[in-house]
């Protein structure tokens, strides 16, 4: 039996339950692989009536799938409300991702889907991570800088450079180094994730008309040419500095395999406004599969049926598609 992916129920009161619910739902129209959802079983039975199969562990939770969706039940996360977050759902969710982590490093899943949680109730309960993206990486053994956030749609894909800094930060944290590092994980996360063996970046310039050649702005002239020139030498396909205006549009899509940005909107901006029911956050970089969907809780609308489970689909279709091809792929650096 194909081993089945874990699912991580983000925070119970958010939109995770139902949109997994409903994923599990379009188990056979969308071709989702076998899952397993980490949580409290109860956080799905407010907000949906299908068939739930409580189990103890993923080798019952995968036989179980075709019938029911399979929950592994580790944390009773108190009243469960839809739309009203508390430390009980936060404490959940930890535990949830926690024990999804563990069961896909040990060999138990197959990769790693986590839904939505709520970072203002985890920093309530003590945690300490700027997100789940850092957590995971944590407990990898792999340093936070070194986990790459690619956000992915079905024709484009992007990576931010830097993330959930001030703007006016960014040009002090951009440097000859990142750029390589990222370019680097990206490059080779694109092979061993996506099966793309030579894969083309291209990269955004930091300032409007990615630069003007120096007259308004030199970060392009400093950072990302002298980046980009060694991962020349390397032998990767970079192209740029580019004018971010210019890059999104189909033709300019049409030739890269990824958009490296560098700072958090010029990535999220054009894959949001193109994919926003769909997108995917991958993390590359790590020694397993992790994926998610790209969106928030989304508490306002919890327990009313109105979530789409667009994203999580893709979510878990993306991590299924990734194990495959890490199986498959000996071309590739052997480093995560």
């Amino acid at each position: 039996m194909t081993l089945p992916l874990a699912v991580a129920m983000g925070d119970p009161s958010g939109i995770g339950p139902e949109i997994i619910a409903k994923a599990w739902e379009a188990r056979d129209t969308s071709g989702i692989a076998p899952f397993v959802v980490v949580g409290d079983a109860r956080a799905v039975e407010r907000v949906w009536q299908g068939p739930i199969a409580r189990v103890n562990d993923v080798e019952r939770g995968a036989a179980a799938f075709a019938n029911a969706l399979p929950v592994l039940s580790i944390f009773n996360a108190g009243a469960i409300v839809p739309g009203q977050p508390d430390v009980d759902g936060a404490r959940c969710a930890l535990q949830s991702l926690e024990m999804a982590v563990g069961l896909t490093r040990s060999g138990a899943a197959s990769g790693l889907v986590t839904a939505p949680v709520s970072k203002a109730q985890l920093y309530a309960i003590g945690f300490t991570h700027p997100g789940q993206t850092e957590f995971v990486a944590e407990r990898c053994g792999i340093a936070g800088d070194n986990a790459v956030m690619m956000l992915a749609g079905p024709d484009l894909r992007v990576v931010p450079m830097t993330t959930h800094v001030p703007i006016a930060d960014v040009p002090g944290l951009l440097s000859v180094e990142l750029v390589v590092a990222k370019a680097r994980a990206t490059a080779r996360g694109l092979c061993r994730n996506f099966g793309i063996a030579a894969p083309r970046l291209a990269f955004a310039g930091l300032n409007p008309h990615a630069g003007e050649q120096g007259a308004i702005g030199r970060e392009e002239i400093d950072i990302l040419v002298p980046a980009i020139d060694i991962l020349r030498a390397e032998g990767l396909d970079g192209t740029g500095p580019l004018a971010a205006d210019t890059m999104f549009h189909p033709r300019a899509r049409a030739r890269y395999d990824a958009a490296l940005c560098c700072y958090h909107d010029q990535a999220l901006i054009p894959i949001k406004t193109l994919f926003f029911d769909d997108g995917v956050n991958i993390t590359l970089g790590l020694p397993i599969v992790r994926t998610s969907p790209d969106h928030g809780t989304a508490f306002a609308i919890a327990g009313k049926d109105e979530a789409n489970p667009g994203a999580m689909i893709a979510a878990i279709r993306m991590a299924d598609e990734a194990v495959r091809h890490r199986a498959a792929a000996s071309a590739c650096p052997s480093a995560p």
